[in-house]
């Protein structure tokens, strides 16, 4: 069985096209671009049918908001 890594291991690292990817419609569903990125970024095995948790979710949104604010305050 393949076992997503977790996601604080990667997050930080995506692309921006795979972090709306990963926020987008397919979510729970990793979609291609985001499971290659992870794959280079980690080294691990990303199967096709990588789903994020709910938690995981929850940690991608609470980032996103964070770097937005960030964005705001400069």
């Amino acid at each position: 069985m393949m076992t997503l890594p977790p996601i604080r291991e990667w997050w930080s690292e995506l692309s921006l096209e795979a972090r709306v990817d990963v926020l987008g419609e397919s979510a729970p569903q990793l979609s291609e671009r985001a499971r290659a990125e992870i794959r280079t970024i980690t080294g691990a095995v990303v199967g096709m049918t990588e789903t994020l948790s709910d938690e995981d979710l929850e940690y991608a949104r609470s980032e996103t908001r964070s770097e937005i604010a960030d964005d705001d305050s400069d």
